[in-house]
């Protein structure tokens, strides 16, 4: 990713493991200024793990800058990677209260929240239902994760990437191939055998690659891939939280997102969303904006879901602005 539109590199002050229940251990860091405005950027995926480079969205000198591993993923432990981690203590509803738990961890009275792709639709959950909590919101890729834009991602783009999807549906056993994919991967994630996983971590990665391919700021034949290029033991974690997630619709009424965005009123937020993305098209990001008056959409003209140099722009010159109205 180009840095040129980012603050320079900063390593944490702090960091810790937050036990948040059901045997899980959630890895947390804080960096920039200890008294700083708060922010906790929060991660996509699902099952991603936060990267160090978001840190470079913040001001070092006016934000306290907090990045957390969501249950199973990243430094996190257990590791969904392992086939012996228990995935029912993991879902849309764990992650809220771990973001709360965090909060009271770190004395914080109200943060900034950051973040973009499965990030936005955490971001949104969170802060429906802890608005008072909340001070901004900057989103990049909106998403809801209706189980109409999951549709979309693992069958409607097809129509973009007819080769690849024909593979990506081959993955899973014939009889289900004109079912639920969804629902078949994350099955197949549970599978006894290694090699049942490693199949379907491989073609779901491939199929994840093949829908960002097309953006404007990819890079062809780039190495390593988005997906499939991640160590071993983060893209199995990857695609078992994932599918594990969009195989139950994120535990959220569909549309529920949308229907609630009443209770942001009073939030600001800033929405980014590449004209070009087509693992989420824009029509989701437009539809949040009607809904929250206090947003402001921004489409990007020269980015897709991987975002752009423009993008990152976009996103730091936002939370410039947040740290400065709030005089931080």
């Amino acid at each position: 990713m180009a840095t040129e539109a980012l603050y320079p590199p900063i390593e944490p002050y702090d960091e810790g493991m937050l036990d948040v229940g059901d045997g899980n251990l959630v890895h947390w860091e804080a960096s920039g200024r200890p008294d700083g405005k708060p922010a906790l950027v929060v991660h996509g995926g699902p099952g991603s793990g936060c990267s160090p480079g978001a840190r470079g969205f913040f001001d070092p000198d006016r934000y306290r800058v907090v990045l957390f591993d969501q249950r199973g993923c990243g430094r996190s432990t257990p590791h969904a990677a392992d086939p012996s981690t228990d995935m029912r203590h993991n879902t849309t509803h764990h992650l809220i209260a771990d973001m709360e738990r965090l909060r009271e961890h770190l004395g914080v009275d109200r943060w900034t929240l950051f973040g973009g792709s499965w990030g936005s639709t955490l971001i949104l959950a969170y802060a429906e239902r802890h608005p008072e909590r909340v001070a901004e919101i900057v989103i990049t890729g909106v998403t809801t994760t209706r189980r109409s834009e999951i549709d979309w991602l693992y069958r409607g783009a097809a129509r973009f990437f007819p080769g690849q999807w024909g593979r990506f549906r081959d993955g899973v056993p014939p009889a289900e191939r004109d079912g639920d994919l969804i629902a078949a991967y994350a099955r197949m994630m549970e599978h006894p055998d290694p090699a049942v996983r490693e199949r379907a971590v491989r073609d779901w990665c491939a199929w994840e690659d093949a829908v960002v391919s097309a953006e404007p700021d990819a890079e062809p034949g780039a190495t390593p891939a988005p997906y499939t290029g991640r160590p071993p033991r983060a893209r199995r974690g990857f695609v078992r939280i994932a599918a594990h997630y969009f195989a139950h619709g994120a535990w959220l009424e569909e549309g529920a997102l949308l229907r609630d965005a009443h209770r942001l009123a009073g939030i600001p937020g800033v929405l980014l969303h590449g004209r070009f993305d087509v693992a989420g098209p824009p029509a989701t990001a437009w539809e949040l904006a009607r809904a929250w008056p206090d947003a402001r959409l921004i489409i990007v003209p020269d980015a897709g879901h991987l975002g752009s140099e423009t993008f990152r722009s976009e996103a730091r010159a936002a939370l410039d602005r947040f740290a400065t109205e709030a005089g931080a």
